[in-house]
Formats: C-alpha cells, structure tokens, sequence
C-alpha cells in the first residue's frame, strides 16, 4: 500500500477499537455465520472509509459534545448497510495532517460516554 500524499488525511485505531471491532466480526459470525461476519466487516470497513473521505460532512456524522470535548460519532448503517454500531472518533492534526482517531466501536443499545476513555 502506497504512503498518503503529505497533508492528506489518515485514519489511527486505536487498540480498543481495534478489539471493537474484532469482537463485533466475531458476534456477527457466531450469530449468523461467516458469509454475514464478512458483509459486517465491509460495512465497518465502507464506514471508516467515509470517515478518511469527508469526517465532519459524511452521511450520518454528528456532533457529540454530549459525550466529550471534540468528539463525533458516526453510525455504520448507511449507504444502504444495515448495522448497529457507533464509530466514535474525534479530528486531530499532528505535523499538517488530519488524523481521524477512532476512539471506539459501540453497538448503539450501549450508554456511549460509560464506554469512553476520559478526552481531553
């Protein structure tokens, strides 16, 4: 995979939503299989990509101060997929760049803010 253009934008996981993730994948094919387990990975994967795209202005995005300083959340049930998971990430710049830091991965029936590290 090619290096970014220097200023464009990246993505950073942290490891809590690193495991977010694979225990999400891993739900979803212990509960409907492994043919569904991959289509819900896509769908996470089409969410972070819309995030590196256009974070603050992509279908879905809001705003959540209500939870902390900075923070957005974005649900991945869109461009037709079906999920019931949050993406909660935040903008962060480091030497020009904007980095899209995905703090966690939470299933949307979750108390959002008990789930998060302290922001600052």
């Amino acid at each position: 995979m090619s290096e970014p253009a220097k200023g464009a934008r990246a993505i950073h996981l942290t490891a809590a939503a690193e495991a977010d993730i694979g225990r999400a994948v891993r739900w979803s094919a212990r509960l409907f299989g492994a043919t569904q387990a991959r289509v819900y990975a896509q769908t996470l994967a089409l969410a972070l990509e819309a995030l590196i795209e256009t974070p603050t202005s992509a279908i879905g995005v809001n705003d959540r101060g209500d939870i902390g300083k900075g923070l957005m959340s974005l649900h991945v049930a869109s461009r037709g997929r079906k999920g019931r998971h949050f993406v909660i990430f935040r903008i962060r710049r480091r030497a020009g760049r904007e980095i899209v830091e995905v703090l966690r991965l939470l299933h949307d029936s979750m108390d959002l803010a008990r789930h998060l590290p302290p922001v600052g």
